[in-house]
């Protein structure tokens, strides 16, 4: 378990619950008469889905998608390969992909592609935490809480079972590599 003084305060609950009121607002006005199928990407975004769903104001389907990474060696380098579980059905519906923290971009802009195929009508995305400094391909979250810079922040269900998934804020873990910082942009 992560003690307080292991981690520095990045954003407060206080902060990201009045966000999360604001995202809920913004994507309730956007999706108002329309039912939204909600799709939480596991592990790392079920704190911040919770939260969002519960604030929404449009009707629900919460749907969970859990994405595996796996890395293999080729002669060009390293080769990064996504699997999940395609259990959930889309086909016509308006999705809203919600992961806690948009880095690389990788499994998001692969989750939304997959979703497109699947025959949603739209698919948007919408983060807690956005790392621009971080992303490898072209995308935008179309909902984000705040851009942070890099580090490795913990808390509100991000981490590990060891370091934090439960603390009600989102820190960074002092000594870990890179700085953070965070603005509502």
């Amino acid at each position: 378990m992560t003690q307080a003084g292991d981690v520095t305060v990045l954003l407060s609950a206080e902060q990201i619950q009045k966000r999360v009121q604001e995202l809920a607002r913004q994507i309730s006005e956007t999706y108002r008469g329309k039912t939204l199928h909600a799709v939480c990407v596991l592990d790392d975004a079920f704190v911040f889905m919770a939260d969002l769903v519960r604030a929404l104001d449009v009707p629900v389907v919460c749907q969970f998608v859990k994405p595996k990474l796996t890395e293999k060696s080729k002669d060009s380098g390293i080769h990064r390969e996504i699997f999940f579980s395609p259990e959930i059905d889309v086909r016509g519906q308006h999705v809203l992909l919600v992961e806690v923290v948009v880095m690389s971009g990788i499994t998001a802009e692969f989750l939304m592609r997959n979703l497109v195929g699947r025959g949603a009508a739209t698919v948007k995305l919408c983060t807690l935490l956005d790392k621009q400094v971080s992303r490898r391909v072209s995308l935008q979250p179309d909902f984000f809480g705040f851009q942070v810079e890099e580090g490795f922040v913990v808390g509100y269900g991000l981490g590990a079972p060891h370091l934090g998934r439960n603390l009600p804020y989102v820190g960074v873990l002092k000594g870990a590599e890179g700085t953070a910082a965070a603005s509502n942009k």
